[in-house]
């Protein structure tokens, strides 16, 4: 009958499965060990940071420590279900089906083997489950599938999203009381609550001298700009000011190619500039004035190229007649 089985795929190999087991449940106990060790220096650390004021890494650090506890956790619940399923192996080779009293060991073994990847052993009980019971089996169990009955305490230890900010700070508060550490969680606690702000979208205020309005400005008045004033008592205050420049442009005439234009003003039309002792205006109206005095010398460039063309070409052509 055994033999039946095995060439069918449905059989379970006990002898194998309770090898794999006994080597898991022994490498479970060596690592929660080295991890208990670990998470007792990273807590000092966390309370040294805290100590010396550093609560920017301490905030950072405190989320490995959390993920340690979890799997630390988690394993400790792993051990426990190897050696219920090890103790009854006889049992599962016995019946085709899982029976129900172990059926929340198995699937907790088979949803947590490629979580664990420093538990090679457990991946090798779980393809014995799987020639045993077949891969729809494994797949409900890997899946969360609502018949299975996997632990939810290994689910939730074993999970790959980040702790909430409630989380982080009971165990910093919990590492500071350990260690008798004097530390005011006031701003951690604002830092905490701080909602990530949404880089995808830009940002939310607009800049210093922003635009604001992308429209271009068809009806002659002076663009607006978005500048920072600061009240007397040094809170700032966003006011619209109008353009710290003041244009004055001649009569509406055809477009003139020598004369190129540059923000709506054409370089050969007066401008009109008014003072104003605001450093950000000036800053402003030394970019305006290098901006025109470029466009001007590049016009002249310009001509002065189309010149030469000409002379060129009027030269080969009286040549040609005379030849």
């Amino acid at each position: 009958m055994s033999l039946l089985n095995q060439l069918f795929n449905r059989g379970l190999q006990g002898t194998k499965c309770k090898t794999c087991l006994t080597l898991a449940i022994s490498r479970i106990k060596l690592l929660r060990n080295k991890r208990e060790e670990q998470l007792k220096l990273m807590r000092k650390e966390i309370a040294e940071f805290l100590q010396a004021g550093q609560e920017a890494i301490a905030r950072i650090r405190v989320e490995h420590i959390i993920c340690e506890q979890n799997a630390w956790a988690a394993y400790e619940i792993l051990e426990l279900f190897c050696e219920f399923v090890f103790a009854r192996v006889p049992i599962l080779e016995s019946q085709k089906e899982c029976p129900s009293e172990l059926r929340e060991a198995v699937a907790s073994i088979i949803f947590a083997a490629p979580r664990c990847s420093d538990l090679p052993d457990l991946l090798h009980v779980r393809n014995l489950f799987a020639a045993k019971y077949g891969k729809e089996f494994i797949a409900a169990a890997s899946e969360l599938r609502p018949d299975t009955s996997v632990n939810r305490t290994i689910v939730e230890k074993l999970s790959v999203g980040a702790s909430s900010a409630e989380v982080r700070l009971n165990v910093l508060k919990e590492i500071a009381k350990e260690y008798n550490v004097e530390w005011d969680s006031s701003i951690t606690e604002a830092e905490l609550s701080k909602k990530p702000e949404d880089l995808l979208n830009g940002p939310k205020q607009i800049a210093a001298h922003a635009w604001v309005s992308p429209e271009p400005n068809t009806r002659g008045h002076p663009p607006t700009f978005e500048n920072p004033v600061t009240s007397p008592n040094g809170n700032p205050v966003s006011k619209s000011l109008s353009s710290p420049t003041s244009v004055t442009k001649a009569p509406l005439r055809p477009a003139n190619i020598d004369k190129p234009s540059l923000g709506g003003i054409t370089l050969g039309d007066t401008v009109d500039v008014k003072k104003d002792t605001r450093p950000e205006t000036s800053v402003v109206l030394e970019r305006a004035r290098a901006a025109i005095s470029a466009a001007e010398r590049a016009s002249a460039a310009a001509r002065l190229a189309a010149g030469l063309v000409n002379v060129k070409f009027s030269s080969s052509k009286i040549e040609e007649g005379k030849s």
